[in-house]
């Protein structure tokens, strides 16, 4: 899965990996968590943009005291998933992030890890977004491990290659929602103060 994610703030570099045409206003944050209101990348006219959607997804169908607000969604069963399978058609988005946490272990004993991308600034990770009223909500697609990831967990964000992103925000191409190639991710373990999500500073993403 992808619980929690951090992104070093560059509007140029933004702008320029992921081509939106209006202006972002994305804020750097070490430590962002389920709930929090994220910049993702979606089509609106056949144009991309940027948007800040909040983190669980609410399909526009629930109910108003909806409780379960899914901030992750197999790649396996997207399509015929009740919750996400409209979105997948129509709804597509990215989520940019500098780098994304995983814990390794079992309960109790977990160690955390900053996975990052070693040839550019920021992880496309493909996703899906909803309005529902005036609320607009997206979730992270997650997939099996690659061979890096194994280490850590089972399971890990659908990474985008930068030359697919335009295939996915505008075609929904399936057969992008697989792992990424190991060779392009770093990742270390850190500090356990990432565990609180009101700590956020750059201290969390440094190696043991």
């Amino acid at each position: 899965m992808c619980g929690r994610f951090y992104i070093k703030s560059d509007k140029k570099q933004l702008t320029s990996q992921f081509g939106a045409d209006n202006p972002v206003e994305t804020e750097t944050s070490y430590n962002i968590a389920p709930s929090s209101n994220c910049t993702v990348v979606r089509l609106q006219s056949d144009v991309k943009e940027f948007a800040s959607l909040n983190w669980g997804f609410v399909p526009a169908w629930a109910k108003p005291d909806i409780k379960i607000k899914p901030i992750n969604a197999k790649a396996e069963t997207i399509r015929e998933k009740p919750y996400f399978r409209s979105a997948f058609k129509t709804q597509r988005c990215i989520i940019p992030v500098s780098g994304f946490y995983e814990w390794q272990g079992n309960k109790g004993h977990k160690q955390p890890y900053a996975i990052y991308s070693l040839n550019d600034a920021y992880f496309g990770i493909a996703g899906l977004w909803e309005k529902k009223a005036e609320v607009e909500t997206f979730t992270i697609i997650t997939t099996a491990a690659n061979e890096l990831m194994k280490t850590i967990h089972h399971r890990m964000p659908v990474i985008l290659d930068k030359n697919n992103y335009d295939a996915w925000l505008k075609e929904g191409d399936y057969e992008l929602l697989t792992p990424c190639s190991s060779e392009a991710m770093g990742a270390h373990m850190i500090s356990s103060a990432v565990n609180k999500p009101s700590n956020n500073n750059a201290d969390l993403i440094q190696p043991l």
